[in-house]
């Protein structure tokens, strides 16, 4: 009954959820709307347009502080594990690797703002 009951919740809330975002844009109707490029670029100029190397370096940082975050945030449950140590030298390793990435990215200059 349980189950049944939580499925039909979900499935109801589901549904709802997804009228509401289905009608919700049509209802607040702008120019900007209609216009195919909502990026902030203007359609009529040159498609290419330069980009910072700031940027690709800001966004490959997010990533690697990212992957280090997904790869890290199980810790709290694998430290009940029974096999303490193998779960120690795994997340030693991991910090290992990302630290050694870190100072070769810095030694190379990856890190400066300079372009």
């Amino acid at each position: 009954m349980n189950l049944t009951l939580t499925l039909m919740i979900n499935t109801l809330l589901a549904l709802l959820l997804i009228t509401i975002t289905f009608w919700m844009p049509q209802l607040n109707k702008y120019t900007e709307k209609h216009n195919p490029y909502e990026c902030g670029f203007d359609p009529t100029t040159s498609a290419h347009l330069p980009f910072s190397m700031k940027f690709f370096l800001v966004a490959i940082t997010f990533l690697l502080f990212d992957l280090e975050i997904a790869l890290l945030l199980p810790l709290p449950w694998a430290i009940q594990t029974d096999n303490l140590m193998l779960m120690t030298n795994t997340v030693l390793t991991l910090l290992t690797i990302l630290a050694l990435g870190l100072a070769y990215e810095w030694t190379q200059k990856g890190l400066d703002w300079v372009d």
